[in-house]
């Protein structure tokens, strides 16, 4: 059975409901749910506490830092106490476009982290082009990640894998590594392979031979397939092992 670590099925693009029925003939154990500011949360802690096999995770994206308030974390802690609710996520620092400023997500990112630790669960990061500033925060923050922490669609270099493997990280990857172009395999392979997952990201991120399509959790499987090429063993093997990753890593 597969695993879908991290997805979007409530994105207006997807139908979370016919997604969800489909599950057992598409091969899904289960597939998370990520927030990204408050109001997402609360919808995707609906969608799980709804529906058997759906768990989801709360937090604050870092291109919505801006819209975090302080008086948003008894909210946040009081959905991360749910059942249903795995992980605090996702959260992080995104360079990429500049939308909230990095001091700004700096903080909120912090602030996260604090409150993942007060509600004992482990954080799903985004991490885009700021790597090095995340390491540090990480390194600061290091007694606040007692209960794991997982590089959601990872994107960094095979150095950055032993790096934030110093705090027995999870690294996860989705459809980019089935793109002709990705090199991602050498990164892929220095993961150890207890600490790997695979995603969908869905809508976004859609694999080959899906490219240019609207991503579904369904799709996990051509990650999944592709993770046992580079990694030289069956598709089954890669199934299993990615699936009892993710369920080591959230506790389901």
């Amino acid at each position: 059975m597969l695993i879908d670590s991290h997805c979007h099925l409530l994105d207006e693009r997807l139908n979370a409901e016919e997604e969800i029925a489909r599950m057992p003939q598409d091969g899904l154990f289960a597939v998370v749910e990520n927030g990204f500011d408050l109001a997402s949360s609360y919808r995707a802690s609906a969608l799980a506490e709804g529906h058997e096999g759906v768990y989801c995770a709360v937090g604050c994206h870092p291109e919505e830092a801006a819209g975090f308030e302080k008086g948003h974390i008894d909210e946040y802690l009081a959905l991360a106490a749910l059942p249903k609710t795995v992980a605090v996520g996702e959260i992080g620092l995104d360079y990429c476009y500049e939308i909230a400023p990095r001091n700004v997500q700096k903080d909120v990112f912090i602030a996260q982290l604090e409150m993942a630790h007060r509600a004992k669960k482990p954080v799903n990061l985004h991490i885009r082009d700021a790597y090095g500033d995340a390491f540090a925060i990480l390194s600061e923050c290091r007694q606040l990640l007692k209960n794991g922490v997982l590089m959601h669609c990872y994107g960094g270099s095979r150095e950055m894998v032993e790096r934030f493997g110093e705090f027995d990280a999870y690294f996860a990857f989705g459809g980019v590594i089935t793109f002709k172009n990705a090199k991602k395999d050498e990164i892929v392979r220095a993961v150890p392979k207890d600490r790997l997952l695979a995603e969908t990201d869905c809508p976004y991120m859609t694999p080959v031979p899906f490219r240019g399509q609207v991503n579904r959790p369904a799709y996990v499987r051509y990650v999944v397939e592709k993770m046992a090429e580079i990694l030289g063993i069956s598709a089954e093997e890669a199934a299993k092992l990615t699936a009892e990753n993710a369920r080591r890593y959230y506790g389901f």
